[in-house]
C-alpha cells in the first residue's frame, strides 16, 4: 500500500516537471531572440555610425568644415547628448580655427567623461593653439594617467614641455614615445629638437670689404655667448678693423633675460679705440617674443623683435629703430623681414631720418644624424650698416647676397656669406666672410 502511494506521488511529480518544460523552453527561446535582435541593432547602429564618421573624415580631408559640421549637427539632432558625436564636433571646430569654441566643448566633455584620454588630448591641443602651454600640459597629464601606454600622448607631452623650455623633461617624454612606438617619426624628430644644449659657443670670424673706388677693408672678431640657465644669458665680443693703414678695435658686452611668458630682453653696449673708423661708444637694447602656432599648418610660428641702438662717432650721432619679424614655415624654412629707421645728426647739419630694410629667406639643404647644411638668400635697400664709417652719408644702395651654414657635429660648424652692394654715383662694394664656432 505504501509502495503504491509512493509510486503515485512520483508519477505526479514527473507529470508536473513535464508540464513545466515547455514553459522553460519558451523562456529560453524568447531570451535568445531578444539577444539576437539586440545584436543586430547594435551592428546596424555601428555600421551607421561608421558611415557618418567616414563621411565626416572625407569632408575634413577636403577642408570642407561647413559640410562636416552639417553631418555632425544632423546626428546631434538625433542623439544630442552623444559624447562621441560631440567630440567630433569639438575636433572640427578646432581644425576649422574656432579654437575658443573647441576648447569650451572639450572642457565640458572632459567633465562628463573623466576616463577618456582622447578628450583630454583634444583639450590640450586647443589650449596649445592658444599658447596656453601650462594648461595644455595639465590636460596631457590627465590623459597619460588614464592611458600611460600611448605613444601619441607622450609625444604631445614632449611638445608641451619643449614649448615651456623644459628640455630634459621633453627629452624623457619623446624617449618614452619612441620606446612605445619605435616607428613614430614625430617623436624621433622631437627628440632631435631637444638634444642637450651646450651652454657656451665660442666663435671666430673674419670679413673683407672690397670697393671699386678705394682700398679693401679687413676685419676680424671673436665672440663668446653663454646661456647660464633658462632665464639668463650673456655675450662678449672683440672686433678688430683695418681701414687704409689704420686700425681700430672695440669690446662689446650684453646680457639677456628670458621668460617663457613675456619673451627676451637684451641690453648692452660697446667701447672702442675708434681711430675715426668706428663709433667710440654704442648703447643698445632689444626685446623679442615668439609665438608657436602649429606643427602642421603653413604658418608654424612667428617671432617679433624691437631694437634701439645709439652710435656715437666723433663727428656724428646715429640713432636707429628696428622692427623685425621671423616667420617660421614648414620643413624648417623661415622668412625674415627687418625695417630700420635711422636718425643721423652730423656736426653743422640738421638731423634727418632715413629708412632701410632687409628681407631674407632661409632653407635647409641637407640634414644628417648630427650635422646639417642650410642656406639663405637676402636683399637689402638703404644704408644697412651704421657700425662702420664708410656706410655713413647721404646715399642709397641695394644689396644682394646669400649665406651657407654647415654644422659638422653637434659641437662645431662654419658659416660663410657673400654680398654685393650697388650705391649711387656708380660705387660698388663686395663683401664676404666666414666664421667658425665651437660649442661646449
Amino acid at each position: 500500500m505504501k509502495v503504491c502511494s509512493k509510486a503515485r506521488i512520483a508519477n505526479a511529480k514527473a507529470g508536473q516537471n513535464a508540464s513545466k518544460r515547455p514553459c522553460r523552453d519558451l523562456v529560453f527561446i524568447a531570451l535568445a531572440l531578444a539577444w539576437l535582435a539586440a545584436t543586430c541593432f547594435a551592428v546596424r547602429a555601428q555600421e551607421k555610425d561608421s558611415g557618418w564618421q567616414a563621411e565626416v573624415r572625407k569632408q575634413a580631408e577636403a577642408h570642407d568644415w561647413a559640410g562636416a559640421l552639417r553631418i555632425v549637427d544632423g546626428d546631434l539632432a538625433r542623439v544630442p547628448n552623444d559624447v562621441e558625436v560631440l567630440a567630433w564636433r569639438a575636433r572640427l571646430l578646432l581644425w576649422s580655427g574656432s579654437v575658443e569654441d573647441a576648447e569650451r566643448l572639450f572642457r565640458e566633455l572632459t567633465i562628463r567623461e573623466r576616463r577618456d584620454p582622447d578628450l583630454f588630448l583634444g583639450l590640450a591641443s586647443a589650449l596649445a593653439r592658444e599658447g596656453r602651454w601650462d594648461e595644455s600640459l595639465q590636460a596631457l597629464n590627465c590623459a597619460t594617467e588614464i592611458d600611460p601606454n600611448r605613444a601619441d600622448l607622450h609625444a604631445a607631452r614632449g611638445r608641451a614641455l619643449r614649448a615651456l623650455n623644459r628640455g630634459d623633461d621633453a627629452r624623457t617624454e619623446f624617449s618614452k614615445a619612441l620606446a612605445l612606438d619605435p616607428g613614430d617619426a614625430e617623436a624621433r624628430q622631437g627628440l632631435l629638437s631637444v638634444r642637450r644644449e651646450f651652454k657656451n659657443e665660442l666663435r671666430f670670424g673674419w670679413d673683407t670689404d672690397r670697393f671699386n673706388y678705394t682700398d679693401a677693408y679687413e676685419g676680424e672678431w671673436v665672440s663668446l655667448t653663454t646661456r647660464w640657465n633658462e632665464h639668463w644669458g650673456s655675450s662678449v665680443a672683440g672686433n678688430f678693423f683695418q681701414r687704409i693703414n689704420a686700425g681700430a678695435g672695440k669690446f662689446v658686452a650684453s646680457a639677456t633675460a628670458r621668460s617663457v611668458h613675456w619673451g627676451a630682453l637684451t641690453a648692452g653696449g660697446a667701447t672702442a679705440r675708434d681711430n675715426g673708423i668706428i663709433p667710440n661708444h654704442e648703447i643698445f637694447f632689444s626685446y623679442d617674443h615668439g609665438w608657436h602656432l602649429s606643427e602642421t599648418s603653413l604658418l608654424r610660428g612667428v617671432e617679433m623683435e624691437y631694437r634701439q641702438h645709439w652710435y656715437a662717432y666723433p663727428s656724428a650721432r646715429i640713432f636707429t629703430l628696428n622692427g623685425a619679424a621671423t616667420i617660421y614655415l614648414p620643413r624648417e624654412w623661415s622668412w625674415f623681414i627687418n625695417i630700420t629707421g635711422a636718425r643721423s645728426h652730423f656736426s653743422g647739419l640738421s638731423p634727418g631720418w632715413r629708412p632701410s630694410g632687409v628681407t631674407r629667406l632661409s632653407f635647409p639643404l641637407v640634414r644628417g644624424k648630427e650635422g646639417f647644411a642650410a642656406g639663405s638668400v637676402f636683399f637689402a635697400a638703404g644704408t644697412e650698416q651704421f657700425a662702420l664709417v664708410d656706410q655713413l652719408g647721404s646715399f642709397s644702395s641695394r644689396t644682394w647676397g646669400g649665406s651657407l651654414k654647415l654644422r659638422f657635429t653637434a659641437r662645431q660648424g662654419v658659416t660663410a656669406y657673400g654680398a654685393y652692394q650697388w650705391r649711387t654715383a656708380g660705387r660698388t662694394q663686395t663683401s664676404f666672410g666666414m666664421s667658425y664656432g665651437i660649442r661646449f
